[in-house]
């Protein structure tokens, strides 16, 4: 009798824990389901929009030859010590505030000694988890002095519970271009993006387009930043083509163009060549495809000097350090009658962003 008494004692608690054990994993489930419908339903593309150019430019105040830097910052987060966790690295965030807020500085004061007449600046957040949800835009107001300003957001991703420790959360991210000259009107272009569920991690895309009032006709002035975490990598291809079409209608209706930023490919074929081969084997940076560039009268500009050859990027997975792989996504496209005279990196070592910037010369024919 006793024995019977307490095997049943037994069995109750033995229910009562498979019981809460059951409330506990319906619970996570239940979240689990709930998070996964948020991010479906919260999912959207932003589409092309009109943009407001803001800011002071005077016609003419700026003359041939023209300087433009192109600069992904990276949110200011990626400094020499920064790994991120999408890269292979285990930083989801910026480091600190002050970090941050100090970075962002350094990043501003850097820009603002080149003193060019246009910038295309890639990867600037405004509203971002990962950056403390700091405007940046407001540590690059010193190159709004005497220029043109215009915002494209390129992507307003829904919150990214990963990872679990240090949540990625929500990302409000663009680009922004800087014209000593007027820009008359500008304009955000969508991008096509990978289907199915790649698209959760590709983001949005776009680039930037501004038409620009120079001496003797109209430049056009592309901000891009193409698509990195995707499955194959052809996306970016895909949008690079739909880029270069633009650029051909506007060659042909007599203006020039030019355009910069991050390519998110290995636009000196095999960056290895240049740089050495690197201590892991990375994929995400494939060459531009032969005969991307036929029948389009528009060049790729790959900024190199071959006698001293500096990447324009590293992978972060880690600190900066010696090995680790590097190689050239940023440059820039002009088209025919656009003569280029001079294109390199600036060599930051790495110490404000996962990119250095890079900055060509150029002449309108």
């Amino acid at each position: 009798m006793i024995l019977f008494r307490k095997k049943n004692g037994m069995m109750k608690k033995f229910l009562k824990i498979l019981g809460i054990l059951g409330i506990v994993l319906t619970g996570f489930v239940v979240i689990a389901a709930g998070y996964v419908a948020y991010v479906f339903l919260d999912y959207h593309r932003i589409g092309d929009q009109i943009l407001t150019a803001a800011g002071e430019a005077e016609p003419g105040a700026a003359e041939a030859p023209y300087s433009v830097v192109s600069y992904n910052i990276g949110f200011g987060a990626y400094e020499a010590d920064y790994g991120f966790f999408m890269d292979g690295g285990t930083q989801s965030w910026a480091w600190s505030k002050d970090r941050l807020d100090a970075n962002l500085r350094r990043i501003a004061a850097f820009l603002e000694e080149q003193d060019a007449d246009f910038y295309l600046v890639q990867e600037v957040d405004i509203d971002s988890t990962r950056s403390y949800h700091f405007d940046e835009r407001t540590y690059l107001a010193p190159l709004e002095q005497g220029r043109a300003v215009t915002f494209a957001q390129n992507y307003d991703s829904p919150f990214l519970f990963y990872p679990i420790l240090q949540p990625h959360g929500a990302s409000r991210s663009g680009l922004v271009t800087y014209s000593r000259c007027p820009v008359t009107f500008a304009r955000r272009v969508a991008l096509p993006i990978e289907e199915g569920l790649t698209k959760l991690l590709d983001l949005d895309r776009c680039y930037s387009k501004n038409r620009v009032e120079v001496p003797g006709g109209e430049l056009v002035l592309y901000n891009l930043h193409l698509s990195a975490y995707t499955s194959a990598g052809t996306i970016a291809t895909v949008q690079l083509r739909q880029l270069l079409a633009d650029m051909e209608t506007e060659y042909q209706a007599g203006n020039w163009c030019v355009a910069g930023g991050d390519f998110n490919k290995d636009i000196l074929g095999d960056s290895s060549v240049y740089f050495g081969a690197s201590d892991i084997e990375y994929t995400w940076a494939q060459p531009i495809p032969e005969g991307t560039f036929d029948g389009y009268h528009v060049s790729l500009v790959a900024p190199l000097d071959e006698e001293k050859p500096v990447p324009s990027c590293r992978n972060a997975d880690g600190p900066y350090h010696a090995g680790q792989y590097v190689l050239t996504v940023d440059g820039f496209l002009v088209s025919a009658n656009v003569t280029v005279t001079e294109a390199a990196v600036l060599d930051t070592g790495f110490a404000f962003s996962d990119h250095n910037p890079v900055r060509m010369t150029f002449t309108l024919d």
